[in-house]
């Protein structure tokens, strides 16, 4: 599998629910921004709603960092709004559901199951230049955490912003960071 990071994310138009409403989202609506695309495989399943439910517990600190959400499943928008209307987990997602029942979005970012018609549990971080920045994808039972990649993605601002520096394994914001050197080989 050839390595997606730095690559720019494809382009695309889609139809999301978001917030009781229909909306059209573009991949020129996510640059300017940092944004998290989380595929996951179908709504009204198992281990998704606790996955878009943990995401929605952290999106207002994640907004609050310039963050935006996107769920990507390969469903249809109306079928997100259903899940969204009859279960309590999904019901608190606030961020926007893209539907993507050709795909097209899913195979960009390489994450189809072609024999299934579905997606892999794909993360992934982009910066506002529309450059994916951490990539990661989950066998089918293996939840994932938002707090987790609430951390990368300070961890993503950090670097971007401080440009020479690198975040350690397991850095949190306010933690001492690295500046590659001559100085530093062998010693850490």
């Amino acid at each position: 599998m050839a390595s997606i990071i730095n690559q720019e994310i494809p382009e695309f138009s889609a139809q999301a629910f978001v917030n009781g409403e229909f909306k059209t989202i573009t991949s020129d609506d996510v640059k300017g921004n940092w944004a998290i695309f989380l595929f996951y495989p179908a709504d009204f399943t198992f281990v998704c709603p606790t996955e878009l439910e943990d995401m929605a517990a952290h999106y207002d600190e994640l907004k609050g960092l310039g963050v935006e959400v996107y769920s990507v499943s390969t469903d249809t928008h109306f079928t997100h709004k259903a899940w969204h209307d009859s279960s309590d987990a999904i019901g608190k997602v606030q961020y926007p559901m893209i539907g993507d029942p050709t795909g097209r979005i899913t195979r960009g970012f390489n994450v189809m199951i072609e024999e299934a018609g579905l997606a892999e549990r794909g993360t992934f971080l982009v910066d506002p230049d529309g450059f994916i920045q951490v990539a990661e994808i989950h066998a089918g039972g293996i939840g994932r955490s938002a707090k987790d990649m609430l951390r990368k993605v300070k961890a993503a601002q950090y670097v971007r912003e401080n440009d020479g520096e690198v975040c350690p394994a397991a850095w949190e914001a306010g933690q001492a960071t690295l500046k590659p050197s001559l100085d530093l080989v062998g010693k850490i």
